[in-house]
């Protein structure tokens, strides 16, 4: 009887388990892969501050750029409709995705996951032309 029991938890504890985990990629949200090739080390004075989950990006600068893409980490792509001068927007780590469909590791209270940190922010202007650095101020990570 004993030994039932314990089989019977074990069971249970792995259906719960299982029924936990979820995978990382959506292959129908996948993106480009980071072009390596456009990389340069030509920076703008455009912060972009992490807290916990989301990114805010601050345009100090006179550029704007209409059907653009930031990546982050040299891997994970947001299109960005519009970013105007002055302008800033809030943009939540998880809707970055790589060429596999995979989910920027945003971290959380219900992750499976460590949080990845934000160490390189670049925008794309447009397709082909080269990636441009932004400041990354911080990453106050939330696990």
């Amino acid at each position: 009887m004993r030994n039932f029991i314990t089989i019977c938890s074990g069971t249970a504890l792995s259906i719960i388990l299982i029924g936990c985990i979820q995978p990382n990629f959506d292959r129908s949200k996948a993106t480009y892969p980071y072009p390596f090739e456009l990389h340069t080390t030509n920076t703008l004075p455009i912060q972009v501050f992490r807290d916990g989950r989301t990114i805010e990006v601050v345009n100090s600068t006179d550029h704007h750029w209409e059907n653009a893409r930031l990546w982050v980490n040299q891997q994970f792509m947001h299109s960005l409709d519009s970013l105007q001068p002055g302008e800033h927007i809030v943009l939540n780590l998880a809707d970055f995705r790589n060429d596999l469909g995979e989910e920027f590791s945003a971290g959380g209270f219900f992750s499976t996951r460590r949080p990845t940190p934000v160490q390189l922010i670049e925008v794309q202007p447009g397709e082909g032309q080269p990636l441009i650095g932004l400041l990354a101020i911080g990453d106050r990570v939330l696990e």
